[in-house]
This record gives structure tokens, C-alpha cells and sequence, in this order.
């Protein structure tokens, strides 16, 4: 592996943008390629980024031999074949969340991966967050006792019509792939693996879920309280509770600088705050793992593991299925 990870990027939308930039803020690391469904978009992607190599078709990227890592930003519904073709390009691949539609998507893509002896990842960017990182150590240190409880949400009011995106189960729409994958990303994080959830939904129109609320209990004996939402603005907050106090995480959880300590018994309360900034936009952070992974000659994150991915895939499946919410994907 170059000491310079050379990256692509699979997708020209918001998500790609952000990534694109984000890329300049990543020691060792260089955004080398580019690739869209058309020529145009790729070619001015590439402009506003100082990418020379531009491709008109997902294909290109794949055989691109100057490129190592492929980070794929298309459409959750497109995330399985593109990651697929990459790996057969023989390129290590960050995959934007959600994964896949479900698990069996999920499988196809690791076991390919571990076939070929490729690094794959789930960008779920908030793992390495520094706040969230700190928040972690904590948690780990046994400071707010042993942890057994977590709440966390994802909400916000969309003005998108029927036919956008969010709402059109072709493209993998609904509040739970968009957003819930969050507060059952982080939940798994803190206290492990999923053994079981209970899930409600509210329908929209168009058959995908406008909100979702579920509960988690998981294999370490804890419990979580989760929900997701496009029809309301929730405070999107995390709070991790043990036996001695709790930890915080307030303004967009998944990407906030700030983290709050209580602790408490009988006779005392005692709260600090820290304020631990993120670099730039803070998708660096997840660049800077997958850089270090390769390097080492990773095929896995040990932060967001393959085996991490295929139970909140599997945890989603089990939520869509007691919704109701189905995708042509099944």
C-alpha cells in the first residue's frame, strides 16, 4: 500500500461532495478519481475538486489501477452491485450507510470481501467522532458504573414531496435506512450486538416508514430506546446511563463536539462539560481509519467490524418486517 491512500468516489451527490472535501483535510490521502452515470456530471465533479480522472460509467472507477480505495455514495439500493463491482476491481471499499437493503446484501458483499482479501467498511462516520470516541473511553472506564441503557433519536421535518427520494421505496426511502441507522448504529456501539428489538412504525403514502420507534435488547443484558423520523424535529440526542450516572451526547449526536458527565448518588450530583472538536466537516475522521487500516493491511475495521454490519443489517430486517415495510429489493 502507497504511504498516499488514493481514493475514488463512487457518486457525484451530497454526500460525495461532503466526502470530497473532507478529503482535504485527511493527512496522506488523495482524491484521484471520480466516477457518475454520465460523463458531464463526473467531469464536473471532478472540476471543482482538481480530478483529472473522470468516469462516465461506475465501471471505470472499478478498473481504475491507479485508484485503492472506492468510497461508494449512490443510492442505498445500488450500494450491493457497485460494492461488488469494485471488489472484483480489486479495490478496498467504504460503504456509505445504510450498507445494503438487508442482510443478504450485507453477505454477499463481506464474503466477497474476505474471499479477495479486501478492506470493506460501513461509513458510519460517527463511531470516530472525537467526541464520541471520548464519550466511549469514558463509558469504557467504568466511570458512570456499569452501562445497561440507552436513548437515542433521529428526527427532522420533511418538506419533500412523494416523489423525492426519502419517500420512494425503489430508492430504499423512509425514516429507518435514512436516519434510524444512527440511534441503532450507536446504540450497538455502546452496549454490543442486538439480540432482539420490538419496533412501531407511522406509514407514509407511499408505503415506506414516515417514523419508527424500537426498542433493542442486547446480548450484553442492556436495553435501548431508539426512534427515527421525517415528519418531526426530534432533539436527536444520545444518553448512555449506568449505575453511577450518564453521558450525553446533545446536538446532533452523530456529529456534536460537546459531551455532558452527570454523576449521582444519594447525596450528591456532580455535572461536567467537555468540548472536543471535529476536524473540518468530520468525515476525515472515518478517511483517516480506512487509511490506517490499509496500511496495516486490514480487511476490517476493528471500530465498525464486518460482523457489527451484519447484525444491524440483520436488526433492520427484523424492524422492516414488523413494520410492514417492504423494498423490491426483498
Amino acid at each position: 500500500m502507497t504511504q498516499v491512500i488514493r481514493w475514488g468516489i463512487l457518486g457525484t451527490g451530497k454526500i460525495a461532495t461532503a466526502f470530497a472535501k473532507a478529503l482535504l483535510d485527511t493527512p496522506d490521502a488523495k482524491l484521484v478519481a471520480v466516477a457518475s452515470r454520465t460523463a458531464d456530471s463526473a467531469n464536473k465533479f471532478g472540476a471543482e475538486f482538481g480530478v483529472t480522472r473522470c468516469h462516465g460509467t461506475y465501471q471505470g472507477l472499478a478498473d481504475d489501477d491507479q485508484v485503492d480505495v472506492v468510497y461508494i455514495a449512490t443510492p442505498h439500493p445500488m450500494h450491493h452491485e457497485n460494492a461488488l463491482m469494485c471488489l472484483n476491481g480489486g479495490k478496498a471499499i467504504l460503504v456509505e450507510k445504510s450498507f445494503t437493503m438487508n442482510r443478504r446484501e450485507a453477505e454477499d458483499i463481506i464474503n466477497l470481501a474476505r474471499a479477495k482479501n479486501l478492506f470493506v467498511m460501513e461509513a458510519m462516520w460517527t463511531r470516530f467522532m472525537p467526541a464520541v470516541v471520548e464519550a466511549k473511553r469514558i463509558v469504557d472506564s467504568g466511570e458512570i458504573g456499569v452501562p445497561g441503557h440507552i436513548s437515542a433519536d433521529f428526527g427532522f421535518t420533511s418538506d419533500a414531496g412523494p416523489d423525492h427520494r426519502l419517500f420512494a421505496p425503489e430508492l430504499g426511502g423512509g425514516a429507518l435506512l435514512d436516519l434510524g441507522i444512527y440511534p441503532l448504529s450507536i446504540a450497538s456501539y455502546f452496549l454490543g450486538d442486538v439480540e432482539s428489538v420490538t419496533a412501531q412504525a407511522e406509514m407514509a403514502a407511499t408505503g415506506v416508514d414516515m417514523q419508527t420507534a424500537f426498542t433493542l435488547k442486547h446480548k450484553s443484558g442492556g436495553v435501548s430506546s431508539c426512534g427515527c423520523s421525517l415528519r418531526v424535529r426530534t432533539p436527536t440526542e444520545l444518553t448512555i446511563s449506568g449505575s453511577k450516572g450518564y453521558v450525553r451526547l446533545t446536538d446532533r449526536f452523530h456529529s456534536t463536539e460537546k459531551i455532558v458527565v452527570t454523576l449521582m448518588d444519594s447525596a450528591s450530583r456532580s455535572e461536567r462539560t467537555l468540548t472536543i472538536p471535529r476536524i473540518g466537516n468530520g468525515y476525515t475522521h472515518e478517511a483517516r481509519e480506512v487509511g490506517r487500516c490499509l496500511r496495516e493491511g486490514l480487511i476490517e475495521s476493528p471500530v465498525m467490524t464486518h460482523a457489527q454490519t451484519l447484525n444491524l443489517m440483520g436488526t433492520m430486517d427484523d424492524i422492516r418486517s414488523q413494520i410492514g415495510l417492504r423494498y423490491p429489493a426483498d
